[in-house]
């Protein structure tokens, strides 16, 4: 039985299931616009949004939560995420990303998706 195994397993094992989160969350705090599979946008959206919750409270132990989440080497990450991008949504009460539907992928027919902050 499946309870309580709501997330996408995407083909991997747990720690590279961890690790492609891990990658999209990065390059969506860089470029603040990715494009990528509609699956792994929608399971990119709650992981990124708790990241964001967590950046609006600046405070030592966040900025480590979120170093944890990210991976210990992306520092500068972490800081434009609390810097930046946090002090846009301090009003917001959730709701930072959009996903756009962009079609079929030409090679695979996967249906892609653009996913960015508001």
């Amino acid at each position: 039985m499946r309870h309580h195994n709501t997330n996408r397993k995407f083909g991997r094992v747990r720690k590279q299931r961890k690790a492609l989160l891990r990658s999209l969350a990065i390059s969506l705090v860089d470029k603040e616009k990715i494009q990528t599979t509609e699956a792994k946008a929608k399971e990119l959206r709650p992981f990124i949004e708790k990241l964001i919750t967590r950046a609006k409270k600046d405070s030592f132990i966040s900025r480590r939560l979120i170093l944890s989440k990210l991976g210990g080497e992306n520092e500068n990450i972490v800081k434009k995420l609390i810097e930046n991008i946090a002090i846009k949504y301090k009003d917001r009460a959730g709701g930072y990303t959009r996903i756009t539907k962009l079609g079929f992928r030409k090679g695979d027919g996967s249906p892609m998706s653009q996913i960015e902050l508001i």
